[in-house]
């Protein structure tokens, strides 16, 4: 119903922005007034670094009034290097949490070699990777925050031959600024949450960048997603 995308305006211009959206809604798929269908197209337009295989995932419903997710994985020939989702949320009447009306939510695992999990810096060092993944594209942002989680499995009886394994997992959302329109770079988003990706998997940047940067080392992706 047309309703659901907002209220209603008395004027014959209001309906017709009414029956745009709902056409825009029909040629997407994606239900959503029209600053977040454009969020949404142009996530769906960006073009992506080829180690990093991104595709739509059901997204989250209670978290905001729309949702959007993508999937990706980082490959490297048969190995998985890296995984994670970016969910891209809206509340077209804003969020006090937010300061804003979208936010970007994220997971992005990899495993470890384990003397990169024994790292005590590791945790800030995740987390520079982040920050500096979205400045290092211009990109602003505000009211960032997350987790980062290291954990390790040691295997017994039955599984003992297996190796033991360290994985390093970020949680992490951001109100990303908002543009012409009310509608954030979201494709700029994800190309610096793909950067952020491939650090963590351990491959080196894909243009000119600075040599200091520190990145782990390639290795076998997470076991199961």
């Amino acid at each position: 119903m047309a309703a659901a995308h907002g209220r209603m305006s008395d004027s014959a211009d209001g309906m017709d922005d009414v029956k745009d959206t709902e056409e825009a809604d029909r040629r997407s798929g994606t239900p959503g007034p029209p600053a977040f269908l454009a969020a949404v197209d142009a996530l769906r337009s960006c073009r992506l670094r080829p180690q990093v295989e991104v595709e739509p995932t059901p997204a989250p419903q209670r978290l905001a009034p729309y949702a959007y997710a993508l999937e990706a994985v980082v490959v490297d020939g048969e190995q998985e290097l890296a995984d994670g989702r970016l969910v891209l949320l809206h509340d077209p009447a804003g969020h006090d949490a937010w300061r804003g009306t979208f936010r970007l939510v994220t997971l992005v695992r990899a495993e470890l070699e384990a003397e990169m999990a024994a790292d005590p810096l590791l945790p800030e060092v995740c987390w520079s990777w982040l920050t500096g993944a979205l400045q290092a594209r211009g990109l602003g942002y505000g009211e960032p925050s997350g987790t980062i989680t290291r954990a390790s499995s040691h295997y017994f009886g039955g599984l003992a031959e297996r190796p033991a394994a360290s994985q390093i997992e970020i949680r992490a959302s951001w109100t990303p600024r908002e543009g012409l329109g009310g509608v954030p770079d979201t494709a700029a988003h994800l190309a610096s949450w793909c950067d952020l990706l491939a650090q963590v998997a351990g491959l080196p940047p894909a243009g000119p960048g600075d040599a200091s940067v520190v990145t782990l080392p390639q290795r076998r992706g997470p076991q199961s997603r």
